[in-house]
């Protein structure tokens, strides 16, 4: 009779477990900071989503999402300890996690690509980057991963340039001052589309440089980065054509200390609310669990490759 009850007694703990899903970690008293990008840039609309998601997932706060001026500035406030995952572009990361640079940096995920914008008017006479020398350009917010890139680009293509022609300005003050003819182009790095441009052509028309004549010396000095195309859909210029640019993969990048469990749950959830991610930016449709583990230069965190090696498909 007591090995019965004792059976009884055991199975009604296990449906209890499999019910409630107590048995599991216990992420109740966990706080979150997600350092993520501009206000209407891909990091931030993501990582709003991704805070809402989360929190529903683990029942816990809703992490906070800082708003910050890119790359640099995420992994900055990561090894502070003022965030806790960070956005960052592979390039950035990559940089950020050379052992001259302080503290390790491990990776969750590979998420999406980031493309190469550089935005003109529609009806500016500039075709290309060498056509940009003695004239005004946004290079993106200052140690932002946008400027990373544009500084790259503008050197491969006019060598030595004034750097009093550039600003170093966030996304939407950028485009304002596009938009006004304060500025002559637009460096960005961006998911596919990015809402802010989508608008502004709506009130002037835009359209994107082609960079194929400079990519061939810039991939063979940064090995992070790829070649692409822009289709010529993704915003619907007036004549528009598919451009050629370069893309650099963006991670979802976390401290080492972070627990096994947590890092385990974060990746769970990330793929579980790749649906809810994908309406809140296109971008997110790309979020993919076999090119997530793709992270190298950084190491995947432990927790993060125990989910990959439990999930394979």
């Amino acid at each position: 009779m007591a090995r019965i009850r004792g059976s009884a007694l055991a199975l009604a703990v296990v449906t209890l477990c499999a019910l409630l899903s107590a048995c599991g970690p216990d992420f109740g008293g966990l706080h979150l900071r997600i350092a993520a990008g501009t206000n209407g840039g891909v990091y931030y609309k993501l990582g709003q989503a991704l805070a809402s998601e989360w929190a529903a997932q683990l029942g816990i706060d809703k992490p906070e999402v800082k708003e910050t001026h890119g790359s640099p500035d995420n992994l900055t406030l990561l090894k502070e300890g003022k965030a806790d995952i960070a956005f960052s572009a592979a390039d950035v990361a990559a940089n950020a996690n050379q052992p001259a640079k302080g503290q390790k940096l491990v990776a969750l995920a590979r998420i999406y690509d980031d493309y190469l914008h550089v935005v003109v008017r529609s009806d500016s006479p500039i075709t290309s980057l060498s056509m940009l020398r003695g004239r005004k350009v946004a290079i993106g917010s200052p140690e932002s991963g946008v400027e990373v890139i544009a500084k790259k680009l503008l050197k491969a293509s006019l060598g030595n340039y004034n750097t009093a022609d550039t600003e170093n300005l966030g996304l939407q003050d950028a485009l304002d001052a596009l938009g006004r003819g304060d500025l002559e182009a637009v460096f960005w790095s961006g998911g596919l589309p990015t809402d802010a441009i989508t608008q502004l052509n709506k009130t002037v028309k835009l359209r994107l440089l082609d960079i194929a004549d400079v990519l061939p010396d810039v991939l063979h000095e940064n090995e992070v980065y790829r070649a692409a195309t822009i289709p010529a859909s993704t915003y619907q210029f007036d004549g528009g054509k598919p451009v050629n640019t370069l893309v650099v993969s963006n991670f979802l990048v976390v401290s080492p200390a972070m627990g096994d469990d947590v890092a385990e749950a974060l990746v769970k959830g990330l793929f579980d609310a790749q649906p809810q991610l994908a309406k809140s930016n296109p971008a997110a449709l790309s979020i993919d669990v076999r090119p997530a583990i793709e992270t190298a230069p950084l190491e995947l965190h432990p927790g993060a490759l125990r989910y990959y090696r439990e999930n394979k498909r």
